[in-house]
């Protein structure tokens, strides 16, 4: 039997004009195939072919749109890059082939030698890396301030700045950087504001309506939301998104067909899973407020965090981790994690199951013990991706975590 194209059948694009986030995670970017298929199409491809030489010519040269090569033009992975462009309300989107490449790219086609770059001290421990090491290698020189430290960001302008740089809220302190006065800033001094946004999504942050230019996910994370494939993307303007996809086509990093298809499957139910991450990770934080052994919980979603009132000006949600210091030092925190028995050790952030960490010999082991101070991280500190189980079964799990402190405590184990 031979299968042909439903060519005769014509379905009108979906208007999506005006649709909220929900409805654009679920609709936003898909392309149909001659088959009409409902569901998004895989491509896994390497290359494509064409009718003639001259329409070979005509691709390869941009004379005419579409597919050349996976590495850089692939229709599964443009309908992931259409999708997440559309829900964070920016012109277009760069799909790479994990989050740390996202930000790769970013600066390798946005910065030069001699620039200057203004980081979070809150940002996941590899970007500090990224920054202080191999971008330095290259003449981009990076200075680290408190994401809340208004005052040292200003002091820390010169006139090369060409890039500020935050994760809001903050890996694994959550805090929350203000990102109207930190685009203000970057505007004055014509530096370009990037956000990662990899720990509230689109779903309840949107920092291209506070000022940013270019917004980084690890799409690793929430965007997939089941622990199941690695990869970035990076969202701005058309202007901006050229030089990154320049940079893509010439170096690769380049995010694979199947991969963006699951993350597309993952973009359809991200809305529900971050306002079932929220309601648990509050729960929880409001419970282990209450446990003795804890000196202290960092979650913007609790009524005495710093930045609790900006949160809720720049987040419709407080996401889904939370992190907290133990009474005592490395031993106890390893004793207390160690004790649970469903919820997973790892270092991975964003599933559906809850996992549990040591940031300080774990995501940001690599850092210097100096650097680590800074940005406190300190061997008592625990930190949760909240899932979305049965909160009291996570209660569960986690007081036997306070259990081995006790007996930790008493000499008993």
């Amino acid at each position: 039997m031979t299968y042909r194209r439903e060519e005769h059948v014509l379905i009108p694009e979906s208007d999506l004009e005006g649709m909220s986030v929900d409805t654009l995670a679920v609709r936003a970017g898909q392309i149909r195939t001659g088959q009409l298929e409902h569901s998004d199409a895989i491509f896994p491809t390497s290359s494509f072919v064409y009718g003639s030489a001259a329409q070979a010519a005509a691709r390869f040269g941009g004379d005419e749109p579409g597919n050349i090569y996976s590495r850089f033009t692939n229709p599964t992975v443009q309908a992931f890059e259409a999708r997440i462009a559309a829900m964070e309300g920016g012109e277009r989107a760069v799909a790479t082939s994990s989050g740390m490449a996202a930000i790769l790219a970013t600066c390798m086609s946005l910065l030069k030698s001699g620039d200057h770059v203004i980081c979070s001290r809150g940002v996941f421990g590899t970007t500090n890396v990224l920054f202080q090491k191999y971008l330095a290698r290259f003449g981009v020189e990076t200075t680290f301030v408190g994401p809340t430290d208004m005052a040292g960001w200003q002091a820390a302008v010169r006139p090369e700045t060409r890039m500020i740089f935050i994760e809001t809220p903050s890996n694994p302190l959550c805090e929350v950087a203000d990102m109207a006065a930190l685009a203000k800033l970057s505007r004055d001094n014509d530096a370009l504001f990037v956000v990662d946004n990899c720990f509230c999504t689109p779903v309840l942050q949107r920092p291209l309506e506070h000022g940013a230019d270019i917004i980084i996910h690890s799409a690793t994370k929430y965007l997939d939301g089941q622990g199941r494939c690695v990869g970035g993307v990076v969202v701005g303007s058309d202007k901006l998104m050229e030089e990154v996809y320049g940079f893509l086509r010439s170096a690769g990093p380049t995010m694979s067909p199947f991969n963006a298809w699951v993350f597309l499957k993952g973009l359809e139910t991200l809305p529900i899973r971050m306002r079932a991450h929220c309601d648990n990770a509050l729960e929880l934080a409001r419970w282990l407020e209450g446990q003795g052994t804890v000196d202290r919980v960092y979650y913007a979603g609790l009524p005495d965090h710093p930045q609790h009132e900006l949160a809720k000006r720049q987040q419709s949600g407080f996401g889904g981790v939370l992190s907290f210091t133990v009474k005592g030092a490395r031993e106890e925190a390893w004793a207390f994690i160690d004790a649970t028995r469903m919820i997973s050790i790892t270092a991975n952030l964003g599933d559906v199951k809850t996992t549990i960490t040591h940031p300080a010999t774990t995501t940001h082991g690599r850092l210097s013990p100096e650097d680590k101070e800074q940005a406190g991280i300190t061997e008592s500190l625990v930190r949760i991706s909240v899932g979305i189980e049965a909160v009291e079964d996570l209660k569960t799990d986690l007081q036997r975590g306070f259990e081995a402190l006790e007996n930790y405590r008493q000499g008993t184990v």
